[in-house]
């Protein structure tokens, strides 16, 4: 269950319970505002606590989502609330544009839409996030899975005099180190492979300069365009929660970069190997 306009759900054994005694119950609560906190009181009366549904955002926040949709957490996306007074979700679209725009990979695997996979590319010494069907970022260097999979505060909060301790939820702040700022790359076009079977997404780059870094390594910023790669997985929620694998794929294509999204393998898990 989750407030505010983020909604909420109710199972259907729930609901028939609440049935029987709404009308009397909502009566006793006059001072109650909202549809949420008059079924919470009736729950209450029921005996039946409430669950957190992480998948529900209220999303009292301003600016630019980025940083809490790319660290999506391992829970089915059910709800966004309040974007009409944040950024649209993919730059140079309407708010309303870009929704459709998600969609198209709602569409090709809905119980996985934005989320979170980590891994390395192990001979390039980067760290690769992907929110599927959303984003997919790469940083210089090896960034830890606990850090990536907390938000970085691209928004503000929605009392404009409160820092970031107002929050609900760990956060961490954007890097102003040119040589630390991710290159993020946003879904362009996403289709299914009937042959294959595999959703193909093309994730790309909005051209605009890079600020100058002195480490001498290998640089995201000669990669236009990401290709992702994944097996819809309908059942995923009927299992234990877990974040999906992903690898980098090798290709002969220099400003291409190819990942494989999906099930871990037995013993995988997201870690940097030194080649």
């Amino acid at each position: 269950m989750a407030y505010g306009g983020g909604g909420f759900a109710i199972s259907q054994p729930l609901a028939q319970e609440l049935a029987k005694m709404q009308d009397r119950c909502i009566r006793r609560y006059p001072g109650l505002y909202g549809s949420d906190d008059r079924i919470q009181a009736c729950m209450a009366e029921l005996g039946v606590p409430l669950s957190k549904e992480s998948g529900f955002h209220q999303y009292d926040v301003y600016g630019d989502l980025l940083g809490l949709l790319a660290a999506h957490p391992v829970a089915p996306l059910a709800s966004l609330h309040h974007i009409d007074v944040v950024q649209p979700i993919f730059p140079g679209m309407s708010r309303a544009r870009a929704l459709q725009h998600l969609f198209k990979s709602v569409q090709l695997d809905s119980a996985s839409i934005m989320q979170q996979s980590i891994c390395y590319d192990n001979n390039r010494y980067w760290s690769i996030s992907v929110s599927w069907g959303y984003v997919v970022q790469i940083w210089r260097g090896v960034v830890s899975p606990r850090e990536l999979e907390t938000p970085a505060r691209t928004f503000l909060n929605w009392y404009r005099k409160a820092d970031y301790t107002a929050y609900t939820f760990n956060t961490r702040p954007v890097t102003k180190h040119p040589c630390v700022k991710p290159f993020v790359f946003y879904m362009s076009t996403s289709k299914y492979d009937r042959a294959r079977k595999q959703a193909i997404g093309v994730y790309t780059r909005r051209k605009s300069p890079s600020p100058y870094c002195r480490w001498k390594m290998a640089s995201p910023e000669r990669i236009d365009s990401v290709v992702v790669l994944k097996r819809p997985d309908t059942l995923r929620w009927l299992k234990s929660p877990r974040r999906d694998c992903c690898r980098v794929l090798p290709t002969n294509k220099a400003s291409t970069m190819y990942l494989w999204v999906g099930n871990c393998r037995d013993g995988e898990i997201s870690e940097f190997q030194r080649p």
